[in-house]
């Protein structure tokens, strides 16, 4: 690999991760020595390197001939000596700080005094590891994500103690690779984590406060969010255990409560529910979770009428038919018109509005009819989702035939209680300001914070972007909502989104 100043590199930990790291380093061409604990862990670190490139082989996309040249550039062992010519060494275990420190003491025993040493860590502060050291200068953080063959993110992780160069020459090698790197300084959870788990740790509150359901959670991020999985999902690949870690180690900096890892999140962990790997975590894979029911069949088409004035979701005004007095599903644009329409509408008919600037009990209320009245929300206006939101006033059966009804219309219906935000909104918006704080700080620029979440957790358009595109008026209203009414502090609009929005800029 022509311009790379790295010619021999170790990997310590031949988990999952390490010999994936292991992997993309021999498909660069480098040689690598790969080191385990004991002769056990290092046969399975060969199965994992066999396995690995073995589907690559299968899927079309390496010849036997690629793979055996791959393998070939990785010797493996259990000696820590052999590590002693590599340029770079990259440690990859378990993410405890007693384990890598350790880890640690044993390479500045047998490496070279030029070596540049990196450790893999997603949570713990690189600073912590590289003063444990007898070279502080030459420590990088060096975060690549799991599948790390596929994955095109590394984070390289500098300290206020290390050289320049050493950063350069492994973001060097990062792109070398293949990867994009991102250069950023130490912080817990670094860019892609930092904004990931405060939206996961929030969802998993979400769900212990009762209200949505997993499902319904789960439903409403991937369909009305537009990512590729919902956060349960994720959580269980993930791994329990290690969003235990992850969030632990955030917490423990930034004292922030949506980093607090929920009792829900710790009993599953302390009960061995860890995920897929485990069989159960959020969701059951050994066979024992039930199938979803049958939604409704949409065989009979609703009578449907939108009333109020403003702008009209294409998706409900373009079935819109009829008049209030003869609607099976009354849409109300605002208060006023939720009012009118429950002076008129037929009995057994289902109110419902799309004013989100109000809370939808108070609404209720002034309808004269609050049992029949719910809210909806389509966090896009032309998307495929649409929030159900009831009140404690809500008469029973009346989201079901709201669920009932969107679903003929051809939407996918969610369920949550009258609370701000809905489920998509209450979950990305706080994420967007997160994002937005990051920003403001100067620890990263857009263009990296929008790779570091496209690019290392695969969602299809980054934070910084996602404001722009929602509008930066409609994030600022949304959290101040959230923040009214929890009077959480990670909810309050960061000074940069507020300055943002008054002038009518976006933030690129």
């Amino acid at each position: 690999m022509s311009g790379v100043s790295f010619s021999k590199v170790g990997v310590v930990g031949l988990g999952t991760m390490g010999a994936g790291i292991a992997e993309v380093l021999a498909r660069g061409e480098l040689a690598v020595v790969g080191i385990e604990v004991n002769p056990e862990a290092l046969e399975r670190g060969r199965g994992h390197l066999e396995k690995s490139t073995g589907r690559a082989v299968k899927r079309g996309r390496l010849t036997e001939e690629g793979q055996r040249a791959i393998l070939d550039r990785i010797a493996l062992s259990t000696d820590f000596a052999d590590l002693a010519d590599c340029d770079l060494v990259i440690e990859a275990v378990p993410e405890r700080l007693d384990l890598k420190r350790g880890v640690f003491a044993q390479l500045d025993r047998v490496c070279r005094p030029d070596a540049v040493l990196a450790t893999n860590t997603s949570s713990l502060s690189v600073t912590e590891i590289a003063v444990s050291t007898n070279r502080p200068t030459k420590i990088v953080g060096v975060h690549f994500f799991n599948p790390a063959p596929v994955m095109k993110l590394v984070e390289v992780i500098r300290t206020v103690l290390t050289e320049p160069e050493a950063v350069t020459r492994v973001a060097d090698l990062a792109a070398a690779l293949g990867k994009t790197p991102v250069t950023i300084g130490d912080r817990a959870g670094f860019v892609a984590n930092r904004l990931l788990f405060g939206y996961l740790g929030q969802a998993v509150t979400m769900l212990e406060s009762g209200h949505a359901t997993r499902d319904d959670i789960d439903t409403a991020m991937r369909t009305g969010g537009g990512l590729p999985m919902g956060p349960f999902t994720l959580m269980d690949l993930i791994g329990l255990d290690t969003c235990l870690e992850v969030l632990e180690a955030i917490h423990a900096e930034t004292r922030d409560r949506r980093h607090a890892p929920s009792p829900l999140l710790r009993e599953l962990v302390a009960a061995g529910l860890l995920g897929r790997k485990t069989g159960r975590g959020f969701y059951a894979y050994d066979g024992s979770e039930p199938e979803a029911p049958a939604g409704p069949s949409g065989a009979v088409q609703p009578v449907l009428c939108v009333t109020g004035d403003g702008p009209r979701p294409a998706r409900l005004a373009d079935a819109a038919t009829g008049d209030p007095a003869t609607c099976d599903l009354v849409i109300a644009l605002d208060e006023k018109a939720l009012a009118e329409a429950a002076a008129v509408a037929k009995p057994g008919a289902v109110l419902a509005t799309l004013d989100t600037s109000r809370r939808v009990i108070g609404q209720a209320v002034a309808s004269g009819r609050p049992a029949d009245v719910v809210g909806l929300h389509l966090p896009e206006a032309d998307g495929e989702l649409v929030e159900v939101a009831t009140t404690v006033l809500t008469g029973e059966g009346v989201a079901d035939k709201a669920v009932a009804l969107a679903a003929a219309l051809g939407l996918t219906a969610v369920r949550c209680r009258d609370r701000a935000g809905y489920i998509v909104d209450a979950l990305r918006f706080p994420y967007l300001n997160d994002a937005a704080a990051m920003l403001g700080a100067g620890y990263a620029d857009a263009d990296a914070i929008d790779a570091a979440m496209r690019l290392g957790c695969g969602y299809p358009t980054g934070p910084i972007a996602d404001l722009d595109r929602l509008g930066l008026d409609r994030a600022v209203t949304v959290l101040r909502a959230l923040y009214d009414e929890s009077r959480e502090p990670a909810f309050s609009p960061t000074p940069l989104l507020e300055e943002h929005a008054t002038a009518g800029r976006t933030l690129r």
